[in-house]
């Protein structure tokens, strides 16, 4: 499959696989209950699978230090105000010292890159995740992570007006607003920003493009 790249490098960004999603026992916006376990599970099968093959994972964390960083994000004050709307515990979510910080456990290796300085659904605002794909030679993002339809969404269209070739992995994602946003975020992705594919589909088009590890090899 042609990526666009002369050659392709590939890295893994992880989006908010974190308690405060994917552990109902503490989470502030939570996944589905009957959805964190399969998303979890996809993930570790295409990390591992990803890392066999020598392709570094990224994980993205929300992390804020007060209330009036998210607060200070109009649309986001008003889901807070909503007692109908699905993020209207946005002002609670992840705050320094929540347990809701952490990465899930099974997902997380000792290896794995980890940037915390996520604040926006844009994982590229604000945080040194540019930085850290470009000092290892990375063009192509292979993304995953919730939700499908705000930061995953969000930060594949940043990284296609970045120049990076953006790869979603379609049952490494999901959303806490429902198959229809989930839907709707992957038709997007089609149509303008990058491709669309599952964890094995992708995993097998890095390996027959022959991609470059990281790091100068």
């Amino acid at each position: 499959m042609n990526f666009g790249v002369d050659t392709v490098r590939p890295a893994v960004v992880a989006i908010d696989l974190h308690r405060g999603h994917l552990d109902p026992s503490v989470a502030t916006m939570p996944l589905a209950a009957e959805r964190c376990g399969p998303v979890i599970e996809a993930n570790r099968r295409f990390f591992d699978g990803c890392r066999a093959a020598g392709i570094p994972v990224v994980h993205l964390l929300t992390l804020y230090r007060s209330v009036e960083e998210i607060r200070v994000n109009p649309f986001w004050r008003t889901r807070a105000e909503d007692p109908k709307a699905t993020r209207r515990n946005v002002l609670k979510h992840n705050l320094w010292g929540m347990p809701g910080t952490q990465v899930m456990p099974e997902l997380l290796h000792e290896d794995d890159w980890v940037v915390d300085t996520k604040r926006r659904y844009d994982c590229f605002i604000g945080s040194d995740l540019e930085f850290t794909l470009k000092n290892n030679g990375i063009n192509t993002l292979l993304i995953t992570g919730v939700n499908t339809n705000s930061c995953v969404l969000a930060t594949t269209v940043a990284a296609c007006c970045r120049d990076f070739a953006a790869v979603v992995v379609e049952d490494c994602v999901d959303t806490m607003d429902g198959p229809q946003a989930h839907e709707n975020a992957l038709a997007c992705v089609r149509a303008a920003f990058g491709w669309v594919m599952s964890g094995d589909q992708a995993i097998a088009a890095m390996r027959a493009a022959g991609a470059a590890r990281a790091g100068g090899q």
